[in-house]
């Protein structure tokens, strides 16, 4: 395994991040602690999880991916052992059923304090905000589009107090951002450098793959100069970049055919970009998930890449893509599929 910093602290984290959204609906208690025992001896020490999790949201699944992975510290006794990051869910017409009061001081600490109890643990190493209060573009919208009767007060020296105080009881020990525009990235540390005494966001998860590099547009500088590190998140396209729906096929019990709606990925343009993707990694002895994850590995800005699994074959493959370096050609037919189909899934 390789291992990064999370910025501007000494945690040592994996390259290679343990997702957790399918536990409590694809994948059973059971499967999820059996990731976790690989995971963990493959050298992976950072899990990323979510009161959401797991997707889709459901109220009779609320948190349930939290809940396991409590019960596997319960059993293991490993707390010390794993970075550990979740984060609060913001205000949606699909999450009503958890709260919809945003991120009000009360709405923070209700969260944190109900992860802390799922994840049987005094504390949470990284509490991200899952996605903005205000209306900007999210989950698959590829530009911004304002609109006159949109009213968002600006809460986020308040949020950041929120976050201090929890940091000060020891509940959480930094904190970052997910689903995040530059304006707001920027929004969250001039806010913190104007008032020292809030924290500093340091990581942001946002989409990243070789169907998406969005993140490059304008985030990609912010990373550099501010050092707030990517979490990658979908590198291989909810499992569109392993190649296996090429051809029309749908397998069975996959996440796009148990979820038709989760078609973020699966446009007609990035199925032509999926083709091209596939023909160059077998062209270099490579399956398209190594190259597609061994591509997000190696991206400067990148502090982990989230790998998400249902099966332990699976599992297997993603992690060991930390193990492939990119060759020069194979760099260069990816930009050139890249500059002649960018970004076809927001």
């Amino acid at each position: 395994m390789k291992y990064t910093k999370l910025p501007h602290t000494d945690i040592e984290v994996s390259k290679i991040c343990l997702g957790t959204m399918t536990w409590g609906n694809q994948n059973t208690e059971k499967e999820g602690h059996e990731q976790m025992d690989y995971a963990l001896d493959q050298g992976i020490n950072f899990f990323d999880t979510a009161e959401l999790y797991p997707i889709p949201a459901h109220p009779d699944r609320y948190a349930d991916t939290e809940k396991i992975i409590g019960t596997w510290f319960k059993k293991k006794g490993n707390r010390d052992s794993i970075v550990l990051a979740s984060k609060i869910a913001g205000k949606a017409d699909f999450t009503k059923f958890i709260r919809t009061t945003g991120f009000t001081r009360t709405s923070i600490i209700e969260a944190v304090e109900g992860s802390l109890a799922r994840l049987q643990t005094d504390y949470i190493d990284l509490y991200q905000l899952h996605w903005p209060d205000r209306n900007t573009n999210y989950f698959g919208k590829r530009g911004y589009k304002h609109s006159i009767s949109d009213y968002w007060e600006d809460n986020i020296h308040q949020v950041l107090e929120t976050l201090r105080d929890l940091i000060r009881e020891g509940k959480i020990r930094h904190v970052g951002l997910s689903n995040e525009t530059p304006w707001g990235v920027m929004r969250y540390l001039e806010e913190s450098k104007v008032h020292p005494d809030l924290p500093r966001m340091i990581t942001i998860q946002n989409p990243y793959s070789l169907l998406n590099r969005l993140f490059e547009v304008g985030n990609s500088e912010v990373s550099h100069r501010e050092k707030i590190g990517l979490l990658a998140y979908s590198p291989l396209g909810f499992g569109v970049l392993s190649g296996k729906y090429l051809g029309d096929r749908k397998p069975e019990n996959s996440r796009i055919s148990l979820f038709p709606n989760y078609n973020r990925y699966s446009g007609e343009t990035a199925v032509k970009a999926t083709q091209k993707y596939y023909e160059l990694a077998l062209a270099n002895n490579l399956t398209l998930t190594q190259m597609a994850l061994a591509y997000v590995n190696s991206r400067p800005f990148v502090t982990s890449n989230i790998i998400g699994a249902t099966s332990m074959e699976q599992l297997k493959e993603n992690i060991d893509s930390i193990d492939i370096d990119l060759s020069d050609a194979v760099l260069k037919g990816i930009e050139q599929i890249h500059n002649a189909i960018p970004d076809p899934a927001p």
